[in-house]
């Protein structure tokens, strides 16, 4: 399944929800450009990109179960609809697993294991910053704590340079 296909193939999901298909583009752009910017081998930058693509599946139905999108909800209830949303494709065993691992552990900052995983929590963390309005101070907390990659602490640094004016 080729990376528009996927992208088309969540925004009919999202139904009109133009807040979740902005959110997931937004991520999907910063999950590319640092994964290409890191130099990702194919494969790597291909299940990144899906990931990133599909990473808040679970949205909609959490809003409507338990009212709210929680990043421990979101992790639990996604690996049924990644699958679902992958079934009948032609995606290897071996990068659907990892899609849905990662989909299911993008709210999870320790025991990251790869270069894909990294960069998932960096993209997604640009785009809910600026979302979210966090401030300075967490930003640079979430920097020193969980950022990286080069390439995603220069964009974080560019994107956020004035929260983060003054702060170490």
């Amino acid at each position: 399944m080729q990376i528009e296909e996927i992208m088309k193939k969540m925004i009919d999901l999202a139904a009109g929800n133009h807040h979740d298909i902005n959110h997931f583009m937004k991520v999907h752009s910063f999950a590319r450009t640092i994964g290409r910017m890191e130099g990702l081998d194919e494969e790597t930058q291909y299940v990144l990109e899906a990931a990133a693509i599909v990473h808040d599946i679970a949205c909609p139905l959490c809003r409507e179960k338990y009212g709210n999108t929680a990043g421990a909800l979101q992790e639990a209830e996604s690996e049924p609809l990644v699958r679902e949303f992958f079934s009948g494709t032609n995606l290897p065993e071996k990068q659907l697993e990892r899609i849905v691992f990662l989909v299911t552990h993008h709210h999870t900052y320790t025991g990251v294991d790869g270069m894909d995983y990294q960069i998932l929590l960096e993209a997604d963390y640009l785009v809910n910053a600026d979302e979210s309005h966090y401030p300075g101070k967490g930003i640079a907390l979430f920097r020193k704590n969980v950022f990286r990659t080069a390439s995603g602490l220069a964009l974080l640094n560019s994107v956020f340079c004035e929260e983060l004016r003054g702060m170490p």
